[in-house]
């Protein structure tokens, strides 16, 4: 992008400082607007696809382009905060069958308020980075006090994550239809999750160390009006959103239509196998009502914050998105395909792959891979 700034691809674009694409990283960029974005990206399609672009006669497109095989991704952005979500309402009802019973399945405010915790920005990190099988406290025998170790029921969680854009001051919050403009584009997500030393810690402050060791990002950011295709009716809210999560403009299609897989390779394989398929677009909350339910108490949000939207299940067994569910907290074993291998929960040295896309008439949008790898907890010899 700097390469391609130096030719004056970027110069017809108003209020765009090309300095922005000297970083190494995105804020910069996402401080800007959407009409900067838009424009930016539009301009890189003409440059990509017209042979005969004015811009071509400079430098080729070979000239600032990469061979994928040899790139090496990074953290698209500086993650300043990070807030995670909890807006799918089947995840929230499977897990709340599993532990309160199908009558308090889920809690009173689920259904009027897109519930959050604030989550560790320091342990987000980009596919292909491994983690650390975490030690915490746990409490497998409620009866008996509880025990130290490696977490025994380690967990993926397929989410789908944006980043912030402009953001807005301390104090003023934004709508829903304000929300829209300020997000800057959407990743996939992975936020492991130790269920065991989640379960005893939580109570009554929220997830801490059962979350806090690490959370896996793609790099590939998909921007806001390159989803604009997919754009679906979100699932009915009843009872109604209050006004200040409603939406007042023409197009009230706050979901997008984004196909979701998880696979594992085990580690007694070199194979993938299939766990789950699901989609963006069962997703209760939108994104644009999470963004502004954030910020209804006057939370400033700054370029780069990055919000996941919490699991994302929907109505059947194939689309649960974690083998919390997959397994109903363990006592179905997942078979992985034809194979003998099974799962309950994520073993170490095993590998978990998410990807996603868009499908369109004749192509496709794609998300990258979000991958991770589970290595053995560190022996503190206790």
């Amino acid at each position: 992008m700097s390469a391609l700034a130096k030719t004056g691809l970027f110069s017809e674009i108003n209020g765009l400082d090309t300095s922005v694409f000297d970083s190494p990283q995105l804020n910069e960029y996402m401080s800007l607007n959407r009409t900067i974005w838009r424009s930016v990206r539009q301009s890189l399609q003409q440059f990509l696809c017209d042979d005969t672009h004015t811009v071509r006669k400079q430098i080729n497109v070979d000239d600032v382009a990469v061979p994928i095989k040899e790139v090496r991704m990074h953290m698209p952005a500086k993650i300043g905060d990070y807030t995670d979500f909890y807006a799918s309402r089947e995840h929230a009802t499977n897990v709340g069958v599993m532990f309160r019973g199908k009558d308090n399945a889920l809690m009173p405010n689920w259904t009027h308020l897109p519930v959050g915790y604030h989550g560790r920005a320091s342990s987000v990190v980009v596919s292909g980075t491994p983690l650390r099988r975490p030690n915490g406290q746990r409490r497998p025998n409620p009866d008996s006090p509880p025990v130290f170790g490696p977490s025994t029921r380690l967990d993926y969680e397929l989410e789908m994550a944006f980043f912030v854009g402009p953001g807005n001051s301390l104090g003023t919050p934004l709508s829903v239809d304000e929300a829209e403009d300020r997000i800057f584009g959407v990743v996939l997500m992975n936020d492991w999750s130790a269920r065991d030393i989640q379960a005893w810690e939580y109570v009554p402050l929220g997830p801490f160390l059962g979350k806090s060791f690490g959370t896996t990002v793609s790099p590939w950011v998909v921007t806001m009006d390159a989803l604009e295709p997919f754009r679906v009716m979100q699932p009915e809210q009843d009872p109604e959103s209050l006004p200040y999560l409603q939406c007042s403009s023409a197009d009230k299609r706050g979901g997008f239509d984004i196909n979701l897989n998880v696979h594992i390779k085990p580690y007694e394989s070199n194979e993938y196998f299939a766990l789950t398929r699901s989609n963006l677009k069962y997703m209760y909350w939108s994104l644009r009502q999470q963004l502004a339910h954030h910020t209804v108490n006057g939370c400033n949000m700054r370029p780069g914050d990055l919000c996941g939207t919490g699991t994302i299940s929907g109505l059947t067994e194939e689309s649960f998105g974690s083998m919390l569910e997959l397994s109903w907290s363990g006592k179905n074993p997942i078979k992985l395909g034809s194979s003998e291998i099974s799962r309950t929960f994520v073993e170490d040295n095993d590998t978990v792959r998410l990807t996603g896309y868009c499908q369109g008439e004749g192509y496709r949008v794609g998300f990258g891979e979000c991958t991770g790898t589970i290595l053995p907890a560190v022996d503190l010899g206790l």
